[in-house]
C-alpha cells in the first residue's frame, strides 16, 4: 500500500531532510515510525499526505505513483488517506458529531450516510454517546478518538498517526494503540510516528528508524502489496 523507493528529499542545498529512503508496508501492516528529532518522520509523512513533492525517488500509495500526481488529482487522493495528529486539529465552535462528519461533507455524502458512518465510527472508538457534545467538553483522550473516528469515517486503506499519544497517560496511551491495531486487522495499513521507544517495543510491530534523513531499519524482503 506504501512504498518508497530511494526517497530523496532536499529543501536547500544546505538540508536534506530525508535521503536515498527505500521501505514497503503492505495492506494491513502496522508499523512504527522513530527517530531524533528533526530525523525526518514530520517529511516522511507529509510526503504520503501530498503535502510534500520528493526531490528524488519514487512516492507510491495504492499502487498510484505520487510524484506526478496533478495538483487537481490531490484531495481526491487524500480522501483515501486518514491522518491523526497529536494536537487533534477539532474544531471547538462544532460537536463531536459534526467534526467527524467534515470528511465526509466535503465529499458531498447524503445526509442520511453521513448520520450513519459517523454513529459507527463514534461506536468505533467508544464514544457513541458524546456526539452532541463540544470536543472542549472531552478529556485529552476522548478528543484524540474522536481524531481518530474522523480520520476513518470514510473507511480509507492507509492510516497515517504523527504522534498520536504525545499527549496522554500510558494507559490512554494503550487504549489508542488497541484502537489502531484493530484497524490493521480489517486491512487498513497504519503507520504511526512516535518517540515512545517503551510503547513501540510493547507492541512488537515493525520499526522503522530515522536518523538524520536516513533510514536505519531493513524492511523485510517481499513483494509489497498494493
Amino acid at each position: 500500500m506504501i512504498e518508497f523507493q530511494q526517497v530523496s528529499k532536499r529543501y536547500d542545498s544546505d538540508h536534506t531532510a530525508l535521503r536515498h529512503v527505500s521501505f514497503g508496508l503492505g495492506r494491513g501492516e502496522l508499523a512504527f515510525l522513530t527517530g531524533h528529532s528533526g530525523a525526518g518522520k514530520s517529511t516522511l509523512l507529509k510526503l504520503i499526505l501530498l503535502m510534500e513533492r520528493p526531490s528524488a525517488g519514487k512516492v507510491v500509495v495504492g499502487g498510484q505513483l505520487l510524484n506526478t500526481m496533478p495538483r487537481r488529482q490531490i484531495p481526491y487522493v487524500r480522501r483515501h488517506i486518514g491522518a491523526v495528529f497529536q494536537n487533534h486539529q477539532l474544531l471547538f465552535d462544532r460537536t463531536v458529531f459534526d467534526n467527524v462528519a467534515m470528511p465526509l461533507e466535503v465529499m458531498g455524502v447524503s445526509h442520511q450516510d453521513i448520520g450513519r458512518r459517523v454513529r459507527a465510527a463514534l461506536d468505533k472508538v467508544g464514544l457513541l454517546s458524546k456526539e452532541k457534545m463540544n470536543p472542549v467538553q472531552l478529556s485529552g483522550g476522548e478528543q484524540q478518538r474522536v481524531g481518530i473516528a474522523r480520520a476513518v469515517v470514510n473507511k480509507p486503506p492507509v492510516l497515517l498517526a504523527d504522534e498520536p499519544t504525545g499527549n496522554l497517560d500510558p494507559e490512554l496511551s494503550a487504549d489508542i494503540m488497541h484502537l489502531f491495531e484493530q484497524f490493521s486487522q480489517v486491512g487498513v495499513t497504519v503507520l504511526i510516528a512516535t518517540h515512545d521507544i517503551a510503547l513501540i517495543e510493547s507492541m512488537g510491530r515493525r520499526r522503522l528508524t530515522l536518523a538524520h534523513g536516513e533510514l536505519l531499519t531493513t524492511p523485510p524482503a517481499g513483494r509489497v502489496v498494493a
